[in-house]
């Protein structure tokens, strides 16, 4: 099919199994990349948090933590651009390729399509708020995405990984969901969708019934308060919020383990996952 420039953005956050398990992998790739055919451009972010570790690990480099967060040094961020960019990426590259599509690997450094800043992280303790440096760890600033579009229009898939730099070439880590939300917003995409390893949202997590179909921001900062939202699914609503809020239609949080849900999201009337919306 031929790409024009008014078709529509679906931006996917990729990890989870689906991205360490290689037979899960090709599946869940080939079906976002059929979507890409189906009148859709498609746009890929990935983070690697298992390859970063096992990286880190092989060398030996010494893990620092603040308050459960690990502190990346400039040594340490070597490591985590050599797996993110050199491994991860190329793989994916590799694979969509192979596929039979054309697939274009980046950083946010390229085109410096994501600038970052210095992101801290706020303790307190007794009343008391402190700063905590946790180095090379950068939360994004802004985004120029002229170069996605650029090969977008050309109908490449970008395959973007979330390492940036800042004005002054620094280059930071940056949460793998709060980038990818960042550019589906700047890309204005019809929709973000995240794939995890469950289905969506659920209200009680020892009961799969109990999907959330749909949420607006009112849902979300009841169920926060309830402690439903939590761990590692805050990040993930924050970075579908921000995503809206930048200009994305709507955010989907899905199962990445069942690849045939990536094909319903081009349907209109689709009931796979958890859908966000603002109201």
């Amino acid at each position: 099919m031929q790409i024009t420039s008014n078709q529509p953005v679906l931006l996917f956050k990729y990890g989870g199994n689906a991205m360490t398990n290689k037979v899960l992998k090709e599946k869940v790739l080939h079906n976002i990349c059929q979507l890409n055919e189906r009148g859709f451009r498609v746009v890929i972010v990935h983070g690697g948090g298992p390859f970063i570790q096992e990286l880190l690990d092989r060398v030996q480099a010494p893990s620092e933590f603040i308050h459960g967060l690990r502190k990346t040094t400039p040594e340490a961020l070597k490591y985590v651009e050599m797996a993110l960019k050199g491994r991860v990426n190329g793989e994916l590259v590799g694979l969509i390729n192979r596929l039979g599509y054309k697939a274009v690997g980046l950083s946010g450094k390229d085109g410096r399509t994501v600038t970052a800043t210095k992101r801290y992280h706020q303790h307190t303790e007794n009343g008391v708020t402190t700063d905590h440096d946790l180095g090379q760890v950068g939360d994004v600033e802004s985004v120029d995405a002229s170069l996605i579009f650029s090969l977008l229009d050309q109908g490449y898939i970008p395959v973007i990984t979330c390492i940036a730099s800042d004005g002054d070439g620094h280059d930071f880590n940056i949460n793998a969901d709060i980038f990818a939300g960042a550019i589906a917003g700047s890309l204005k995409a019809r929709s973000f969708n995240v794939l995890t390893d469950v289905d969506g949202l659920l209200e009680d997590i020892q009961k799969p019934d109990s999907l959330l179909n749909k949420l607006t921001y009112t849902d979300i900062d009841r169920l926060k308060k309830a402690g439903v939202i939590g761990g590692g699914m805050i990040p993930k609503i924050e970075a579908c919020q921000n995503a809206i809020n930048m200009g994305s239609e709507k955010a989907i949080i899905i199962n990445g383990t069942k690849p045939e849900q990536i094909l319903e999201l081009q349907n209109e009337d689709f009931s796979v996952g958890t859908t966000i919306i603002k109201e």
